[in-house]
């Protein structure tokens, strides 16, 4: 046994074994501090929902929004997301687009976006009007929906532009598309487009239309986000642990 150790001695007394020694804790170090610092950064994302959340609670006790009211600019059009907004124009149906791979109640499908023209104003504004459907044997396929003619009135929430999937060539044109930017659709579809989008909410003694609204809360998921921080830092608990144990406890144990 006296021999065993002293020749686990000086192998990591050669410098091949320092230098092992050193790449290990180096390596041990390094993936350490990844794995905390993935654990923060999911923590981060925890608060900025959190945060999200307390301000849409906030907003959602101030008066509605009229057409008059909204933002004309990016700027003042961020202080305006989330308040509640009513509204009445005119659908532009023809310029209807269905933004794919989208979920409501764990099902994929469309959003229906629509432009409104606005009442009294030549201003329009795209309108996130619902989720459909698609037909998964024919993926070139346009759901049918209502979209009613005449004066409307709309009942919603201000929100940014859709939220962004990730996008292939080819795919930003057409009535189905992946992802939709507003500056780049008002000037595709010549339109006066606001800066900003309404998440329509159903209107009670309104009319259906097929569209599904269950709009989940932008901070439904935050408890994902604890939890993978508490992977992170498992992982890196571990990573520590291990080497202390073949570092320096396994070789005494010998």
């Amino acid at each position: 046994m006296t021999g065993e150790r002293a020749s686990l001695a000086a192998g990591a007394s050669a410098p091949g074994g320092r230098w092992r020694g050193v790449l290990v804790l180096i390596a041990a170090v390094a993936m350490i501090a990844l794995c905390v610092r993935l654990g923060e950064w999911q923590l981060d994302r925890a608060a900025q929902k959190n945060a999200l959340q307390a301000s849409i609670e906030q907003r959602a006790t101030e008066p509605p929004l009229d057409a008059t009211a909204l933002a004309r600019t990016p700027a003042s059009a961020v202080a305006q997301h989330f308040r509640r907004v009513t509204v009445q124009g005119r659908w532009l149906g023809e310029r209807t687009v269905f933004l794919d791979n989208r979920q409501m109640d764990g099902k994929v499908g469309f959003f229906v976006v629509t432009p409104l023209a606005l009442q009294g104003s030549g201003a329009a504004v795209l309108v996130q009007r619902g989720w459909v459907a698609r037909d998964f044997t024919n993926r070139a396929a346009l759901p049918t929906i209502e979209t009613p003619s005449g004066v409307v009135s709309i009942a919603g929430v201000v929100a940014p532009a859709p939220s962004r999937l990730f996008e292939f060539a080819g795919s930003a044109s057409g009535a189905i598309r992946q992802n939709l930017d507003i500056a780049s659709f008002a000037r595709e579809s010549g339109l006066d487009l606001l800066p900003l989008s309404l998440v329509q909410h159903d209107l009670p003694g309104a009319s259906a239309d097929g569209l599904r609204r269950n709009w989940p809360a932008p901070a439904s998921d935050v408890q994902k986000h604890y939890g993978y921080a508490v992977q992170w830092f498992a992982i890196a608990a571990a990573i520590a642990f291990l080497y202390v144990w073949h570092r320096f406890i396994r070789p005494r144990r010998r």
